[in-house]
């Protein structure tokens, strides 16, 4: 094998088809475009959405509402779910670290602590944010509530 013969596989070339040069390509006339019409035209592009000249369904449908930039998300996690975690890993402080080990939340969550469930025994809690209840529930029970 030598520079000056090789070739490509068999068949892994194709000779691309040459539109509108005359009658005797076979390929001539409209070009393979049909018979006139809006999409024989030169420079004929179809808008996303565009439906023959009908009013497009996104203008058809009113608009309403508007998204808050500045929303912050929190995961959920409720006291229940903590004194279950703090229950069954034996744990006296539950934090962000903790909760991904368990697999309650990912590294990007930030998480609130909400008052659904019950709590018997005394926690540090680290989160981003508790609800008031939660928060007085952790602290009549002798436990703290520290934000992050």
């Amino acid at each position: 094998m030598n520079l000056n013969n090789l070739q490509p596989a068999e068949g892994s070339i194709k000779t691309r088809k040459r539109i509108g040069r005359g009658t005797g390509s076979g390929l001539g006339g409209t070009s393979t475009k049909g018979h006139k019409g809006q999409k024989s035209r030169s420079g004929y592009s179809r808008k996303v959405g565009f439906e023959g000249g009908q009013m497009p369904l996104q203008r058809r449908l009113p608009k309403f509402g508007f998204k808050n930039v500045n929303r912050v998300e929190y995961k959920a996690i409720n006291l229940g779910t903590l004194q279950d975690l703090a229950a069954s890993a034996n744990l006296t402080k539950i934090g962000v670290e903790e909760l991904l080990n368990a697999g309650l939340i990912s590294k990007n969550h930030l998480v609130k602590v909400l008052s659904n469930g019950t709590l018997t025994s005394k926690l540090t809690i680290e989160a981003h944010a508790f609800s008031k209840t939660a928060e007085e529930t952790i602290t009549a029970i002798g436990g703290t509530a520290v934000k992050l």
